[in-house]
């Protein structure tokens, strides 16, 4: 497994993005038509440079300020813009999910050439209003929808929430680690009760009960991904129940169940970005998406004429788009076997041996409809 999840080649040719981003300077030419040619060339490109429309990302449930998706994806747009020389505006609203409307339509309308749309609910309302803007691209993560001027990138998230649970289900049984208690019980918090969600919880219960069926998984959901407060609450109950290891895939309010991890002196697994640093030694490991990256490739895309409306772009472990991280605080108190194991599991995932199913395709499956 790439530990750094360098995958920055490999979306870009997965979105068909052409590699020459950036220009160099040309030298003076002593010949006056070479001098005119090269004139000419720069105006040219100057030009096209100025056509290129702002982007606009729309940012999901929990806000900027996650220390998650949110933030990784906006770093990704940030760094973009200055490496690309385009301008671009992230979009926030206090009501994401009820004003979706209002946001992809404001947004549409506002003299962007890209709309990039983080928000899961916004599957229904996006290809809809998509439709009315058919001079203007979209993009939204997380979610297919239909659309010639849209792309979907999904992100294989069960693929790595498998490798998270296996190896909980392995931590929860280390008795010589202070972390852990006697008992086989892990758990995992989500942000709400959806598909795109609960393929994150089905990964993770999946990866556990394949590693050892003895663990118990407890699930909880804190239906808002901006309140640590609840994310607190909700694993300290966990932790009460006997659990040692809670994952937490809520957004900001994940934050709480690492600052519950701390204080208890157990184990959370961060999200989306590697949060181990939060709590150095109480985050075990980190369920890392490079949204950064799909974000920056649908702008490179985009500027060069290669947007893939229509299309729909699959990011998961093959493509070191989802993976752990890499242990930073807490190499030492894992087994060399577990390692090992992680990742074994993740070339047998990679080639098809070992399937991780995908509640967003495949419906939800018995072990969560059963947690």
């Amino acid at each position: 497994m790439n530990k750094k999840l360098g995958m920055t080649a490999v979306i870009a040719a997965t979105l068909l993005v052409v590699a020459s981003c950036s220009s160099s300077d040309e030298g003076t030419e002593s010949a006056s038509s070479a001098t005119a040619t090269s004139s000419e060339s720069s105006e040219a490109s100057e030009s096209a440079a100025s056509s290129v429309l702002p982007v606009a990302m729309l940012i999901a449930q929990g806000g900027l300020g996650d220390q998650s998706y949110n933030d990784l994806a906006n770093e990704g747009l940030v760094r973009c813009s200055e490496e690309l020389g385009m301008e671009s505006t992230a979009v926030e609203s206090n009501d994401v999910v009820g004003e979706a409307d209002q946001m992809i339509t404001r947004a549409s309308q506002g003299d962007f050439g890209l709309v990039i749309d983080l928000e899961f609910a916004h599957g229904e309302a996006l290809p809809r209003i998509a439709a009315e803007y058919p001079d203007v691209d979209y993009a939204i993560l997380n979610l297919e929808a239909p659309g010639a001027n849209v792309a979907s990138v999904l992100f294989q998230e069960q693929e790595g929430s498998y490798l998270a649970g296996a190896l909980a289900a392995r931590m929860t049984s280390v008795s010589d680690n202070p972390k852990v208690n006697a008992e086989k019980v892990i758990g995992v918090i989500g942000g709400s009760k959806s598909a795109g969600i609960d393929k994150f919880l089905s990964g993770f219960i999946q990866g556990a009960n394949e590693t050892d069926p003895d663990v118990k998984v407890l699930v909880a959901y804190t239906d808002s991904f901006g309140d640590p407060a609840k994310g607190k609450q909700l694993a300290e109950a966990m932790f009460d129940q006997g659990a040692d290891i809670v994952y937490a895939v809520a957004g900001g309010s994940g934050a709480g169940v690492i600052e519950a991890a701390r204080d208890a002196n157990r184990y959370a697994i961060g999200v989306d970005t590697d949060q181990d640093s939060l709590a150095p030694g109480n985050v075990l490991t980190s369920m890392i998406k490079r949204a950064d990256v799909a974000v920056c490739s649908l702008m490179e895309s985009y500027k060069n004429g290669d947007f893939p409306g229509g299309q729909t772009i699959n990011l998961g472990l093959s493509e070191d788009a989802v993976g752990l991280s890499d242990f930073s605080f807490t190499g030492e108190e894992i087994p060399e076997e577990f390692k090992a194991e992680v990742e074994t599991l993740s070339e047998a995932i990679k080639s098809g041996a070992t399937p991780v199913w995908n509640v967003v395709t495949d419906g939800y499956p018995t072990w969560l409809n059963e947690s």
